[in-house]
């Protein structure tokens, strides 16, 4: 059996609506190389949550203002800007437009012939619980700075950085989920347009997201909207609606 190529995602790609991308994102698997060239692994996780940003809203990074630490969010789509969120890592892809980008809020392992189980053993040791046991593989990434432990990823070494075809990349699988919910973003403060539904969930993977947007209380209609893929008029997908 000839050995697997994988095919990372093009620049353009990314370079899209923050929306569309935060959507299209889903079911795609980060792969980061782990380890030396005589012993490497390639960690590898499916996204399976995403949160979109836009320069023009309050709840952006990019709204409070051009810095250094921030140029990542003002350069094109494909690039990869990385912060510190509660003393953890957090991943987050640029989008179309200055200031635009999309938040990697969680995944699941990914096991294939290129990230083998060898991978997936690495991951839980990266990122063992406060006891320091091993995760469930499927609590291993559900949350953005898990995710970023088990993958390895660190903001000095990516932040503002291009992906590399060598070391970290995004692939299509062909996981393509068949049904996205969509909700309201977690953590964003009251008055900083926290209303926008600018989350978006893989529907099969809800209960191993940051928070389920399914749990007991929520309706649909009202706290999120499910979204079916293929349909080109997808419930509240334009920028325009949603800030209405």
């Amino acid at each position: 059996m000839p050995a697997y190529t994988p095919t990372p995602l093009p620049d353009a790609f990314f370079d899209r609506d923050a929306q569309v991308l935060a959507r299209d994102l889903l079911g795609k698997v980060i792969r980061h190389r782990s380890g030396t060239a005589s012993d490497a692994l390639w960690l590898s996780a499916r996204i399976i949550e995403t949160e979109a940003y836009y320069f023009d809203e309050k709840g952006s990074h990019a709204s409070l203002g051009y810095t250094e630490k921030r140029r990542a969010l003002f350069l094109d789509g494909g690039h990869i800007y990385m912060y510190y969120s509660r003393g953890g890592d957090s991943l987050n892809f640029s989008a179309k437009g200055p200031g635009n980008a999309v938040l990697i809020k969680s995944a699941y392992p990914w096991v294939d012939t290129f990230s083998d189980s060898n991978s997936l053993t690495q991951m839980l040791l990266n990122n063992p619980d406060a006891k320091g046991a091993l995760r469930t593989p499927e609590r291993l990434c559900s949350g953005q700075t898990l995710l970023c432990k088990a993958l390895g990823l660190k903001v000095p070494v990516w932040d503002a950085k291009r992906f590399d075809t060598e070391q970290l990349f995004v692939e299509d699988v062909g996981a393509t989920p068949r049904q996205i919910i969509q909700a309201t973003r977690l953590g964003i403060p009251q008055g900083r347009d926290e209303h926008l539904m600018y989350r978006f969930i893989d529907a099969n993977y809800a209960r191993f997201c940051t928070r389920n947007p399914l749990r007991r209380g929520q309706l649909e209609g009202r706290d999120y909207f499910v979204l079916e893929q293929g349909n080109e008029t997808w419930a509240h997908g334009s920028k325009a609606s949603l800030h209405g």
